[in-house]
């Protein structure tokens, strides 16, 4: 049964016999130099760049007495060749700092991007992104939010930022996720689990204020 899977081989069936670092600033950029198992039973030698990035969290604003949930629009470097243009409708998000927990993150980012303080926090999933060439970890939380008067712009000026908040039904939250209008993998991941678990959080959250 797929529940029972287990990987083949585990982090003593490869080792780094090299690494250079091609870019050291807010983000790295390394070139290593691996030795692995094939599933043959045999040694494969391989070289890999990786963009090594920080732990991040991303939260997603649910307001159940409302259905509401609270997104954030802003500029993406990542999306330049989009389309529709590298502004994106996304969740919440931050990089973990120097002693500092998912909700820790999630607090202050909420705070700082869409001005709303949380409630009860709800861990989704820590995932990877993108294995191919990134190391990233996401912790992907749900929070409890009374989305009454969260609204305008926000961010932090010595940060580049520049976001705008908006709120809306989780309905039509999920209909931009099935027409591909929100596109990014956090955002989609934590709507489709809204989706999945909206009448469990609706009964433990529609009574409780924030």
């Amino acid at each position: 049964m797929s529940e029972h899977w287990q990987p083949t081989y585990g982090q003593k069936d490869f080792s780094v016999d090299k690494q250079d670092t091609l870019y050291d600033g807010f983000f790295k950029m390394l070139k290593l130099h691996l030795n692995h198992k094939t599933f043959a039973g045999e040694q494969i030698k391989i070289q890999r760049e990786l963009f090594w990035r920080d732990d991040a969290v991303c939260v997603l604003l649910y307001d159940a007495p409302r259905h509401r949930v609270v997104l954030v629009e802003q500029f993406r470097v990542g999306a330049c060749d989009n389309p529709e243009g590298p502004w994106l409708l996304e969740l919440v998000a931050g990089i973990v700092e120097p002693g500092e927990g998912p909700e820790d993150v999630a607090r202050r980012e909420s705070i700082e991007e869409a001005g709303a303080e949380l409630g009860e926090v709800v861990h989704i999933s820590r995932f990877m992104p993108s294995t191919g060439g990134t190391r990233e970890y996401i912790d992907l939380l749900c929070a409890q939010v009374d989305s009454d008067g969260v609204e305008g712009i926000h961010g932090l000026a010595e940060e580049g930022e520049d976001i705008r908040v908006h709120r809306l039904p989780a309905e039509e939250a999920f209909s931009l996720v099935r027409t591909g209008k929100i596109n990014n993998a956090p955002a989609m991941i934590a709507l489709q689990w809204l989706q999945l678990n909206q009448a469990e959080l609706d009964q433990r959250w529609i009574d409780r204020s924030v």
